[in-house]
């Protein structure tokens, strides 16, 4: 990638705390059931409730938390969508962030900005903003992609620390985090700067008070274009279909252990 051929690296040392870039999803709310669109190319996202993704919400949370304990002195929030995703950047002010960007993509429809091409825009982010952490969610709700915090962390050519459960701040040049792997918890000493992703035990965020709420009205959001940063966010693939799944059958009693093992072996095939 010959626009990241020579990343600017933030400088921390021991006494400096440090500045978090927080990544802040626009996804549809869990509790809704989407809708295909009749073209099969997506789901209907039109007149339906978004909020904030709640990987990201966590990880907003986290970097809040290490504000309050003097562990950093800023936390900006960044999106990258259209005009609409302003209102989840005012979300994450609300939440405790300092300040907000926001990456107007027009271009392209929100659905098409692939991971890619979001880690890409967060670099460039991240070096104007000269930030030690960058602290997204593992994944987001909608796409379940669980790609961008590993993209960025190649782009920048920063450590990476995925699906955190816990973060403690050392000193200023490096992070002790706990990341949940299938075997169980795995802990690692994680040099700045640095990309972590947040998983779902990290923390529990707080909601959002009338004060906070009101302030957040007042915060700056700056807004950029893929063309002020240099990022060309075209789709590198295409979606050919978006069907639901088939429905499951009904399940089936048995009379005993033989005639189980013989449905398994012989209708379900998988004995």
């Amino acid at each position: 990638q010959p626009e990241f051929a020579e990343p600017i690296f933030a400088t921390s040392s021991s006494t400096m705390a440090l500045r978090i870039l927080v990544g802040c999803k626009r996804v549809i709310d869990y509790l809704v059931n989407p809708t295909i669109r009749p073209d099969k190319l997506g789901v209907v996202t039109e007149g339906v409730k978004h909020i904030l993704n709640p990987f990201d919400e966590i990880a907003l949370e986290e970097a809040v938390r290490l504000k309050e304990a003097k562990k950093a002195d800023e936390v900006i929030a960044v999106s990258c969508g259209p005009k609409v995703s302003a209102e989840t950047l005012k979300s994450a002010l609300a939440l405790g962030a300092d300040r907000a960007v926001h990456v107007l993509v027009e271009d392209v429809p929100a659905e098409s900005l692939q991971p890619l091409a979001v880690a890409k825009l967060l670099a460039k982010v991240a070096q104007n903003e000269k930030v030690d952490v960058v602290f997204l969610g593992k994944q987001a709700i909608d796409d379940d992609a669980n790609q961008t915090t590993q993209m960025l962390s190649a782009v920048l050519d920063w450590s990476q620390g995925t699906f955190c459960s816990k973060v403690s701040v050392l000193d200023g040049k490096q992070l002790e985090i706990v990341r949940e792997i299938d075997g169980g918890l795995e802990t690692l000493k994680v040099k700045l700067p640095a990309v972590l992703s947040a998983d779902l035990r990290l923390n529990e965020p707080r909601y959002p008070t009338l004060q906070n709420i009101m302030k957040a009205k007042k915060k700056k959001i700056d807004v950029v274009s893929p063309k002020d940063l240099g990022v060309n966010v075209s789709p590198t693939h295409t979606t050919v279909q978006v069907v639901k799944p088939a429905e499951r059958s009904g399940g089936k009693k048995v009379e005993s252990v033989d005639e189980l093992i013989d449905k398994l072996k012989n209708e379900a095939k998988v004995l």
